[in-house]
């Protein structure tokens, strides 16, 4: 899911009960709400009713959107035109101009319980031939008639503790699955993302094991929980978190939060945060940072036109320039800001470099990065490497404490990384990553 809700552009409607072989349509949001409040109430309602029922519509349909109700579940839509479920849409229907022109006014503003941002589960029926502990669309009529504003008849039935957000950006309705496998080695936000749901999730699931380290490297702890939630749930227990899994954990996140329930938890700023933002520019600074400054440092040595850079974690004029170059070499936006798109890129030419580097190029240039980090349980030849010059730098400096050569990541070669990055200063997660590969191999060689 996005960091803060956002208006979609588009939603895609299921025609039909969520299981029932159906149609689905892709239509704008602002289309759909038109259409759904147009089938849902009456025109001739006072202007105060119409609104209080837009305002729920909208917010009933981003609380679907937002906690990935059904994409979660295995289901390529967003919301049902299923009124057992969700609420009415009729294909081609008709649109009451003063409706249209209420939704055009109100579409990015919804409703949000104090304290909380995702969009309340604002569940509505029509209060005479329905009931439910939502909104009753033929009661908002009596208290409108009796003076009440869209906002005092939200109160009457959602509660007081409710507020309304106003002016939403709108943006893409991408689904959060960060479209590769998370495994033990990756890093960044989606990563830590997952750590904090499951860790909620345990709340519930005790057999499920917390995870304590909460920064963005997978480690081995990670790998472990993620594997029990999968024989929990029956996955396959391969401690990676593939598409299926992303989703059965947004999916029981989501019900132990009791996000789509009127009296829902809800999600406050912590607990989505980000806080390995990928949008670096002039003025950044930070571990991303650096690990695009060594990626393109490392990748001058095949592109004469990129000027060297300092791995500093400072995003400053030599980096930007760099960036500059690369993205004009690459055919991107040339903006010197390294968004997604372009983090991706810059990964991606390093990793196709370090593959097809001959082996006498090493000396040359030192031992390239593996392209993961390095944690707690890995092994192998990239593991010995960089044990041999972690080794050699413990040697000259006290410390740092010295670790055997073995190829396989123990607690003492972690111990050993704790100390380095006390010494630079940066997060203490006891993994390996570009920063710390480029440390300690220029540390340990002497260079």
């Amino acid at each position: 899911m996005a960091v803060v809700p956002v208006i979609p552009q588009t939603v895609t409607v299921h025609l039909g009960r969520p299981n029932e072989e159906a149609d689905n349509v892709t239509v704008s949001f602002t289309e759909y709400i038109k259409n759904v409040a147009s089938n849902e109430i009456y025109p001739n309602w006072p202007e105060e009713a119409l609104r209080a029922n837009i305002t729920a519509q909208i917010t009933f349909a981003l609380n679907r959107i937002y906690t990935e109700f059904y994409p979660s579940r295995g289901f390529d839509f967003d919301i049902t035109n299923n009124t057992q479920y969700d609420q009415a849409f009729v294909p081609n229907g008709q649109i009451f101009e003063n409706i249209s022109e209420i939704v055009d006014e109100i579409f990015n503003n919804y409703l949000v319980r104090s304290g909380s941002i995702v969009p309340l589960y604002a569940q509505f029926c029509d209060g005479v031939y329905t009931q439910c502990n939502g909104l009753s669309q033929w009661g908002t009529v009596r208290l409108a008639n009796q003076g009440y504003s869209a906002m005092d008849i939200l109160r009457y039935y959602f509660g007081d503790n409710i507020e309304m957000v106003f002016n939403a950006p709108v943006g893409g309705n991408t689904q959060s699955y960060p479209g590769t496998p998370l495994r033990r080695g990756s890093f960044g936000d989606d990563v830590l993302t997952i750590k904090r749901e499951l860790n909620r999730i345990a709340r519930n699931y005790p057999a499920l094991p917390r995870i304590t380290s909460l920064t963005g490297v997978y480690d081995l702890e990670t790998e472990e929980t993620v594997t029990e939630f999968q024989r929990i749930f029956n996955l396959d227990p391969d401690g990676i978190v593939g598409k299926a899994t992303w989703y059965k954990i947004k999916q029981v996140y989501t019900s132990v939060k009791r996000l789509s329930e009127i009296a829902g938890e809800g999600l406050t700023i912590s607990d989505v945060e980000r806080r390995y933002t990928r949008a670096m520019q002039l003025g950044s600074r930070g571990v991303d940072v650096e690990a695009v400054q060594y990626y393109l440092a490392f990748l001058g040595y095949f592109y004469p036109e990129l000027p060297p850079i300092p791995i500093t974690g400072y995003f400053g004029e030599q980096t930007r320039d760099a960036v500059y170059t690369f993205q004009a070499l690459y055919g991107l936006t040339v903006d010197g800001i390294v968004g997604e798109r372009t983090f991706r890129e810059i990964e991606r030419a390093y990793k196709n470099a370090v593959s097809q580097l001959p082996a006498d190029y090493r000396s040359a240039i030192g031992e390239p990065y593996p392209g993961r980090f390095l944690v707690l349980g890995d092994s192998g030849e990239s593991v010995r490497i960089i044990q041999q010059y972690l080794r050699q730098l413990a040697q000259n400096n006290p410390g740092i404490p010295e670790v055997n050569v073995t190829g396989d990541f123990d607690e003492a070669t972690r111990n050993a990384v704790f100390a380095l990055q006390r010494q630079l200063g940066i997060e203490q997660n006891g993994a390996i990553g570009p920063v710390e590969w480029s440390e300690i191999i220029t540390r340990g060689s002497g260079i």
